[in-house]
């Protein structure tokens, strides 16, 4: 788990970061540590079983550590997938290289990290003294999590990327409410800004933050979702179920769940959809994107946030895949809650990959497809992209419902 500096700007402006004192030395690293343990256990309602070390680090050793966890969490044949699938989808620039692109923006990042393995906190040796007492209360909670939750089982979930990303979002927005409370003791959490609405704050401190400003939306958003729109959860499920931790058969399976906590509670789980087997040709890569990615196409190419959740509103779950020799064909279903919902996703979706696939008006040798259909009862959309003579084109994957997320 790492503490994003973005988080740690945005915490220290609500947390009054003139109340933080600067923090040097090794000796005053572990006085910190001890003094912030019994005030993390207060915000979380959780007790230390054991104490975490903390321990500096170079920006140098910050980045081995950087491509060792994404190398373990995307071997090179899933590092190669998932590229092809953001780019398919047109998330992120077909020049774009998805691994030192990720490297160099969480190294860029990265102001504190508790790892797991070792039960220790780091924290880079050139982040400002004043910062220190901020990312130190965020990352103590990541440690106090990791002796009730396997935070690595949950974080490397493999082809479930929209429930890996909802449960990084309780993790992460658990923590970033709890620094609050932490450095704020008297901070009421209903008195608290809406979370989400902050990320435009962060257009004020771009220029500290080059590597960013400069990501695509995609990897701009889904960075700070968890700590942001995590946090509106949280604090809501804190207000509905006092005393109790959004874990185990509580924790959310879906960033539908995550933005609508009205469903949440109702229990609307995901429709989960399997493709057929045999495939139809060479299968590069399976995933899904939930809601909040849904969103993020729609708005990447229709440029209008608000018309993008709309048009999201109602998803039911999702897959696609991405095939061919080439890794240069992309079909991807969604179901939604009803009829209304599929035929206005699908409209957006329409003219989102009108402009997704030929930005200037030319033909690039591709052909799409976009078609509603009713899968296992449900209203259905299915995206084709493949190039025109893709001989899958007469036999297109199949989809079934195979069960509801419980």
């Amino acid at each position: 788990m790492t503490g994003w500096r973005l988080v740690a700007l945005l915490a220290a402006g609500v947390a009054c970061q003139e109340r933080a004192r600067e923090v040097r030395s090794e000796a005053e690293l572990k006085q910190a540590v001890d003094q912030m343990m019994p005030a993390v256990e207060r915000a979380t309602g959780l007790k230390f079983r054991r104490h975490p070390l903390v321990l500096r680090r170079t920006r140098t050793q910050v980045r081995d550590y950087v491509i060792h966890k994404f190398d373990s969490d995307l071997p090179p044949a899933e590092l190669a997938g998932a590229q092809a699938a953001y780019r398919l989808f047109g998330l992120i620039p077909d020049t774009l290289d998805l691994r030192r692109t990720m490297v160099d923006l969480l190294t860029e990042q990265i102001a504190g990290y508790f790892d797991p393995d070792s039960n220790a906190l780091y924290l880079p040796a050139d982040i400002d003294p004043v910062q220190v007492r901020l990312i130190i209360s965020h990352e103590l909670v990541h440690a106090l999590q990791d002796q009730y939750l396997d935070l690595d089982s949950l974080i490397q979930l493999k082809r479930q990327n929209d429930r890996r990303t909802a449960a990084q979002s309780v993790l992460e927005g658990q923590a970033t409410l709890s620094q609050i409370l932490v450095l704020m003791p008297e901070q009421k959490l209903e008195s608290l800004p809406d979370f989400w609405q902050l990320r435009r704050a962060l257009g004020q401190q771009q220029e500290q933050m080059k590597i960013f400003a400069q990501a695509p939306l995609w990897l701009r958003e889904s960075l700070l979702f968890p700590y942001l729109g995590g946090a509106e959860f949280v604090r809501w499920f804190e207000r509905e179920h006092p005393g109790e931790q959004p874990y185990g058969r509580r924790m959310p399976v879906s960033t539908e769940q995550i933005l609508h906590p009205s469903r949440y509670a109702k229990g609307d789980a995901p429709t989960e959809l399997a493709f057929a087997r045999p495939p139809s040709d060479t299968v590069r890569y399976e995933d899904d994107l939930g809601e909040f990615e849904t969103r993020l196409l729609l708005t990447q190419f229709l440029g209008d946030e608000t018309e993008a959740g709309l048009l999201a509103s109602g998803w039911g779950g999702d897959r696609y895949q991405v095939l061919g020799r080439a890794a240069d064909v992309l079909v991807w279903y969604t179901v939604w809650d009803d009829r209304v919902a599929a035929d206005r996703f699908a409209k957006g979706l329409e003219r989102a990959w009108r402009r997704r696939t030929a930005p200037k008006g030319l033909p690039d040798g591709r052909r799409s497809e976009i078609k509603r259909l009713v899968i296992g009862g449900r209203p259905a959309v299915r995206l084709v992209d493949a190039p025109a003579g893709w001989r899958g084109w007469n036999s297109l994957p199949q989809v079934a419902v195979t069960a509801r997320s419980e």
